[in-house]
């Protein structure tokens, strides 16, 4: 599906795009254009319409990355004297922690393996143990090895309990149903360079409209001020600042694109045999996957790295590379493994590539021992 010679992406974004998204951005647009304005107000609808959140939600787009809008929902949904509950079981929840942190925010986290998921009733523990926690931040998909989180249970215990929910959806939306006229959620964060098949450089954050009405004044920063970039372009269709102009051209091309292919269902079910057809590949080689399937998200999947004394990973990426093929490293601390991505404007038949260069590779360094290490 991907088009040109350039190595394909199987990271969990930035990914390969198509070629009409690459082409969207050769053209230059003047920042307050009514034009350009037109398709800002237009990614912003059909943004919310992905998650049903048209009537209650609004779509405040900010110029950055992912972790740029996470800040931003944080530093502004929460009340300076709230308290945010972490499940956390990788990087990304981690990642929250620390932003809590810098912006001041009182917090606590629920720490387990990344192998296993929050549960409702780990979550109301917690609740009981403390009354002053007013939120919890809940990462939906954690990427760090692929693992899904139980939004819909998590949701449910922030509702029973009157606390507010904040959701990290990056690698999720667009290829996990996520219904906001059914899921009590305050705020749902993503990114353009994610499951939508844009490039990367601007995030998003669709709050609930109550929830944005009340937050003026709790930004630590102007640029990261929600409730101003809402109000502003509510009243002018503008950004407050120079927006990344050709990012947002090539978002709306991703998001046509993502409209005519049948959107979340077409494209998580195209994630998902992607994601099947290389782990099958990869078992078929010896490979070990790290979570199992029940709990395995579409977009990205973890490897146990082959016990092999012949293997390392940096030659083992570059080999893989040369093959045409962009891997990314594990980012656990107990386990060595690797991460493979499944999302992108790539196919069943890519991914079928995919585990043949890893074959040829296992091959050129030696490797016959492709089976982890047994736990200590």
């Amino acid at each position: 599906m991907a088009n040109g010679n350039d190595p394909i992406l199987l990271t969990p974004g930035p990914l390969t795009t198509s070629l009409a998204t690459r082409q969207a951005m050769l053209r230059d647009w003047g920042s307050w254009d009514a034009a350009f304005n037109a398709i800002t107000t237009s990614i912003r609808k059909d943004l919310l319409d992905v998650v049903r959140g048209e009537g209650t939600h609004e779509c405040v787009p900010l110029q950055g990355s992912g972790t740029f809008s996470v800040e931003a929902a944080l530093a502004n949904l929460v009340p300076r004297d709230g308290k945010v509950l972490v499940p956390q079981n990788g990087p990304y929840c981690q990642r929250i922690v620390k932003i809590l942190g810098y912006l001041g925010r009182a917090h606590a986290a629920i720490d387990m393996p990344e192998d296993q998921h929050p549960t409702a009733a780990m979550l109301e523990a917690a609740f009981r143990a403390d009354p002053s926690i007013t939120h919890v931040a809940q990462v939906h998909l954690e990427t760090g090895v692929g693992m899904l989180n139980p939004l819909e249970e998590i949701a449910g215990a922030c509702e029973r309990h009157g606390k507010g929910l904040i959701v990290d959806a990056m690698s999720a939306f667009g290829a996990v149903q996520i219904d906001l006229s059914r899921t009590a959620i305050d705020a749902l964060v993503a990114a353009s360079g994610k499951c939508i098949e844009g490039p990367p450089g601007m995030g998003f954050v669709i709050a609930r409209r109550t929830a944005l009405e009340k937050c003026g004044g709790n930004s630590h920063s102007l640029a990261m001020d929600l409730h101003d970039q809402w109000t502003y372009m509510q009243r002018t269709s503008q950004w407050r600042f120079t927006p990344p102009t050709h990012v947002v051209a090539a978002l709306r091309a991703a998001l046509d694109q993502f409209i005519a292919e049948g959107g979340t269902a077409a494209r998580g079910a195209r994630y998902r045999r992607n994601c099947d057809t290389l782990i099958e590949g990869m078992a078929a080689l010896g490979f070990k996957s790290f979570l199992p399937r029940s709990v395995q998200a579409p977009v990205i999947a973890t490897f146990h790295a082959p016990a092999d004394p012949a293997y390392d990973f940096k030659t083992f990426y570059e080999k893989v590379r040369a093959r045409g093929y962009i891997l990314y490293p594990g980012k656990l601390t107990q386990a060595e493994t690797f991460r493979v991505g499944c999302m992108g404007a790539i196919d069943a038949s890519e991914m079928r590539n995919v585990v043949s260069a890893v074959a040829g590779t296992l091959k050129d360094m030696g490797i016959r021992h492709v089976a982890p290490r047994a736990a200590a």
